[in-house]
């Protein structure tokens, strides 16, 4: 987990972030967990898909959730700005912290996760053109 600055309060989170043009989405979860953990992390296998949208907005997530290991921390990184620190919280630290998470989206992958939930990495096909 990361503590970040969100409207200006500190919330919970999964690493999240884009994928950058030309970037796989492996590739996208590799790198942003680093720049937002200081963690070089290794996909094993795929969450799912999540949707939620911001109550009283037009604002859509949508959230590819992946577990995997964390290989090895880069102490000398510096995180993204925004983060405030890396957090290891099991899931009951995070139900008791609930009015800190980011969205609803945090509890929903990491309760799939808790259950078993896992698909093959290959269920994501990366198509660029050439």
């Amino acid at each position: 987990m990361v503590e970040e600055i969100d409207n200006a309060e500190p919330v919970y989170n999964q690493p999240a972030g884009h994928v950058e043009p030309g970037e796989s989405l492996l590739a996208a979860v590799i790198r942003e967990t680093l720049e937002e953990t200081t963690w070089h992390f290794q996909p094993g296998s795929f969450i799912g898909i999540y949707r939620w949208q911001l109550p009283g907005s037009n604002e859509i997530y949508l959230r590819h959730c992946f577990s995997g290991t964390a290989m090895h921390q880069d102490a000398d990184r510096q995180l993204d700005e925004g983060i405030l620190r890396t957090v290891w919280l099991s899931l009951a630290e995070l139900h008791e912290q609930a009015q800190r998470l980011r969205s609803p989206l945090v509890l929903a992958c990491l309760e799939d996760y808790v259950a078993g939930q896992r698909y093959p990495l290959s269920l994501y096909r990366d198509l660029d053109q050439a």
